[in-house]
């Protein structure tokens, strides 16, 4: 199952937050199956401007970080059909136009989860349901999606 990653669980993973919500969002990511797991362009952008902008990363520092994702993950371009269904997204559903990208950008790519604590648990578009993983119940579908611990 192809699985779409927002910014904000990697800037936990990154350690933006607590520890214990870094080792959360740490876990989740190591039991994703890489191959599987999208990264739009758009989080990647958004990545790298908090680490710099908020976190107080160094430009060089937070390049870094987010070559490691383009590197361990699969990007996904935005290009004109996503911005059009962007468009459409904040339109019919009030959602920020960057949220909306990123959402776009999942259903473009054909995954059936945007993992997000941002975004609304349960909203589904073209067949992406954003689920929070951090909330107190593991949506059924991001069970499915995780790989089986040994």
């Amino acid at each position: 199952m192809r699985v779409a990653v927002d910014t904000n669980i990697l800037l936990y993973a990154e350690g933006m937050n607590d520890p214990e919500r870094q080792e959360q969002a740490e876990d989740l990511l190591e039991a994703l199956p890489a191959g599987d797991v999208v990264v739009p362009a758009q989080v990647l952008g958004e990545l790298y401007r908090a680490l710099v902008a908020k976190a107080r990363w160094s430009p060089t520092a937070a390049a870094a970080a987010t070559r490691h994702w383009i590197e361990y993950f699969n990007v996904g371009v935005t290009g004109i059909d996503v911005l059009m269904s962007a468009f459409d997204i904040t339109t019919a559903h009030q959602l920020h136009i960057f949220d909306a990208i990123v959402l776009a950008c999942a259903a473009e790519e054909r995954c059936r989860l945007l993992i997000s604590e941002d975004m609304q648990d349960g909203f589904v578009h073209r067949g992406v349901t954003v689920v929070n993983p951090f909330a107190p119940q593991r949506h059924y579908l991001l069970e499915a999606a995780l790989r089986p611990q040994a």
